[in-house]
């Protein structure tokens, strides 16, 4: 192997693989003049330890050489984790068909046929090197994007979780606080301490809700199956929410019994999620129904209501973590709810979803396996 030149790194390093001599001197000589570094190796062996010795950005790759052809070089090279990437245009005699699909077949970026013009050369090497520059500008976009992801989610959890305790100490006090004011006889403070109890048990739930989907994105929140009815489980959840359901109808309808193994805590609280986003879109004389049911891949749950309904453009992104989506009349998606809701089925192996239209209510359902 042997260096024709001297340069900056930021200079394209191209290296020419082919066992005749005159040809590499010409690619060599060619490509200095256009500006690359060109490197240059007579046979595949030595092209493979120069490639690891010093990477370049781009091979220019013969086929018909003598113990290892250009194929065998690059799927040696494809199956290098550190060459992968590097683009191989292969420059050979062989016109025909199958030699080219061939080469596309063993890793190759394009293919130029011998003899060549040096123009159609330089405008192919040029291409593909911009083509990999982009990629790997893109993949390192990428890493440094899913770092920052990565540290927005630790500083969350971290100050979700250094919010639950004084979260608790306000519930409990409020708890304490209701229960001394429901001996009054002034109905609008009574209000007041329900309400504020209310809402900071809903605090509490969403900061436990989002730990959870933390847990679970990093693996840490087992499942711990056991055989149970999810008839029995879905009329648990009615129950309650029943105190809550301010003159909406809940009712479950089923089969009895709807065997299966599932965590029946994790469960407990998909439902009692789903019924509560259901609450949010039902009017107080309106209807919720809970249907559990065999299917052939397993059981189905269904929370139907008849609220305003859900525009299909949002059926996915309310199930993405902080999927809220304004719409004209409702915001749909509970934020952090539902994320819990899809992750804790797809944890059971199950899978979730919404069927839904505007002005004809919502049902959404999960499915476990048998």
């Amino acid at each position: 192997m042997t260096e024709t030149e001297t340069a900056p790194r930021d200079i394209p390093r191209v290296l020419v693989v082919d066992d005749t001599p005159a040809n590499l001197r010409l690619l060599a000589g060619m490509l200095k003049e256009r500006g690359y570094k060109a490197l240059a190796a007579p046979n595949g062996p030595m092209a493979l330890q120069a490639a690891r010795n010093e990477p370049p950005d781009l091979i220019l790759l013969d086929i018909n050489m003598p113990d290892m052809n250009g194929y065998e070089v690059c799927e040696r090279l494809k199956a290098d984790e550190t060459l992968r990437e590097i683009p191989v245009i292969f420059v050979s005699a062989l016109n025909e068909t199958l030699d080219k699909v061939k080469a596309f077949g063993a890793g190759g970026v394009d293919y130029v046929t011998k003899p060549f013009q040096f123009e159609e050369v330089d405008a192919r090497v040029r291409a593909h090197l911009e083509l990999n520059r982009q990629r790997r500008e893109l993949k390192d976009g990428y890493q440094r994007l899913r770092e920052l992801e990565r540290l927005r989610d630790n500083l969350i959890h971290m100050v979700v979780h250094d919010l639950r305790s004084p979260l608790s100490a306000v519930y409990g006090t409020l708890d304490i606080l209701t229960r001394s004011v429901s001996l009054s006889r002034d109905p609008k403070l009574v209000e007041l301490a329900q309400m504020g109890l209310r809402v900071t048990s809903d605090v509490l739930e969403m900061v436990k809700q989002l730990l959870d989907i933390s847990r679970m994105e990093a693996g840490q929140m087992p499942i711990h199956r056991t055989e149970g009815d999810l008839v029995e489980s879905a009329r648990a959840a009615v129950n309650a929410l029943t105190g809550l359901a301010d003159g909406r109808r809940l009712m479950v309808r089923a089969e009895t019994p709807v065997p299966c193994v599932y965590d029946a805590e994790i469960v407990h609280r998909v439902l009692t999620n789903l019924l509560g986003n259901a609450f949010k879109f039902t009017a107080r004389d309106g209807e919720i129904t809970v249907f559990v049911s065999r299917v052939e891949t397993g059981v189905r749950v269904a929370v139907t209501d008849d609220g305003n309904g859900i525009p299909p453009e949002y059926h996915l992104k309310i199930f993405e973590k902080f999927g809220q989506v304004d719409g004209e009349k409702a915001r749909f998606g509970s934020g952090m709810g539902l994320t819990f809701c899809k992750m804790a089925v797809e944890a059971h192996g199950g899978k979730i979803g919404v069927e839904s239209e505007l002005g004809k209510g919502s049902t959404f359902w999960f499915t476990l396996p048998a």
